[in-house]
């Protein structure tokens, strides 16, 4: 089996669009969790969330395009300029565009273009509908975007996983690299579900936090107060490579991917299993695969979504994993918020910038710790110290578990 470079990055979140200024807000403890502005919440049970503010595209899609593209949709396009421009691939030469794939998914895809269209129907008919409605809409067209951009004539497709959707996009890339399939694929995940009918959703469902009086406290993940999620936007591209062949054109090669581990619980559309064993099950897969015991990991950026439920399971998932030798553990949605199927690929981009820079981010907010939850979360400020090997992981709704390792190159 080949291996796999990490050689760009790109990121879109509500702590910052671009690496640099993420991972500022990271590091400093800086929540981007705001007051919900740009539609009339008042009468929704939760009125906060990660919303990406001041976003423009236009300095990387053409202002006409840009409006035959949903949000999630533009949030790829930038988050992909700056991936390939990272990995010094302005532009794609044959041979190795026919070489080059796209795997670029969402959760729930163009949530916003729906809404409006379906009041476009109930208003005025079906005469006015948008014809871009179903580009717009569906889930595969950040990687057709991203793919007619630069030229990408390899694997293209788009994973649908809920809020695991990053992790696979990610590691299924890996696996078509390994296996011969490909030699480079931009990978990734996005989600813009901060809408109203997004937000009604998960308030229905009772999944948001409700800490309207306090919402830069309201992702807690492993508090004892915690009440649920915070709904965000966003998520983030990596470019992938053969190993050899960025080594030949002289790549900087940011980290390695060396595990990705899938798996289902089999248990309930919602809830994860108490006990973790889906969970479990993905992140072992992910070490064997990496041909590395838990001791060698130093670092997981955990699903951690402050949900009563939820991180009780993964703190057991953990345990029955690392046993004694449990790593650092950290949620960065306690400033991100929850990303949905954009969270996976966001939180590999933290993974690789902690290995290259020898900082964990903190889990911010934990002020109240669960009994129950009882590892060592780096509370309240990041820690320095030497990251060799990150896992990062995903799990959403349906039961879906994704985990990915990365390592220093």
């Amino acid at each position: 089996m080949r291996r796999v470079a990490v050689t760009g990055i790109g990121v879109v979140t509500c702590t910052g669009v671009g690496v640099e200024s993420m991972w500022e807000s990271l590091v400093q403890g800086r929540s981007g969790i705001t007051p919900i502005t740009h539609f009339d919440a008042t009468d929704y049970p939760t009125r906060f969330a990660g919303y990406v503010h001041d976003f423009d595209p236009s300095s990387v899609v053409d202002p006409k395009e840009s409006r035959r593209m949903s949000r999630f949709q533009q949030f790829a396009m930038v988050a992909a300029d700056e991936a390939m421009r990272d990995a010094g691939l302005e532009s794609v030469p044959e041979p190795l565009a026919s070489r080059s794939g796209v795997i670029v998914g969402s959760g729930i895809g163009g949530l916003s273009t729906m809404e409006e269209q379906c009041a476009v129907l109930a208003q005025r008919g079906p005469g006015r509908i948008s014809p871009f409605l179903v580009p717009m809409m569906i889930v595969d067209l950040a990687a057709g975007h991203i793919s007619i951009k630069y030229g990408l004539k390899g694997i293209n497709y788009a994973p649908v996983s809920a809020c695991a959707t990053g992790n696979h996009a990610l590691g299924e890339a890996f696996e078509a690299i390994r296996r011969g399939d490909a030699d480079l694929v931009v990978a990734g995940g996005f989600d813009a579900g901060v809408t109203p009918l997004g937000v009604a959703g998960f308030c229905a469902a009772r999944a948001l936090s409700t800490r309207n009086d306090d919402p830069q406290a309201a992702s807690r993940p492993w508090s004892a107060s915690r009440d649920g999620f915070v709904i965000a936007e966003g998520g983030a591209i990596l470019v992938l490579e053969e190993w050899d062949q960025a080594k030949a054109r002289g790549a900087r090669i940011r980290a390695e991917i060396v595990g990705y581990g899938a798996s289902a619980d089999a248990y309930h559309i919602t809830a994860p299993a108490p006990d973790g064993a889906g969970a479990r099950s993905a992140m072992s897969s992910a070490l064997q695969k990496a041909g590395l015991t838990p001791a060698d990991v130093d670092y997981i950026n955990a699903h951690g979504t402050s949900t009563p439920v939820g991180d009780v399971a993964e703190t057991n998932a953990i345990k029955g994993v690392f046993g004694q030798d449990v790593p650092l553990v950290s949620s960065t949605k306690s400033m991100m918020g929850h990303m949905l199927g954009g969270a996976g690929a966001a939180e590999a981009a933290v993974c690789v910038l902690a290995i290259e820079r020898g900082v964990v981010p903190p889990t911010i907010n934990l002020t109240d710790p669960d009994p129950e939850c009882d590892l060592d979360y780096v509370a309240l400020t990041a820690r320095e110290t030497t990251v060799s090997v990150a896992m990062s992981n995903s799990f959403g709704f349906g039961g879906h578990n994704a985990t990915l390792i990365f390592a220093r190159p």
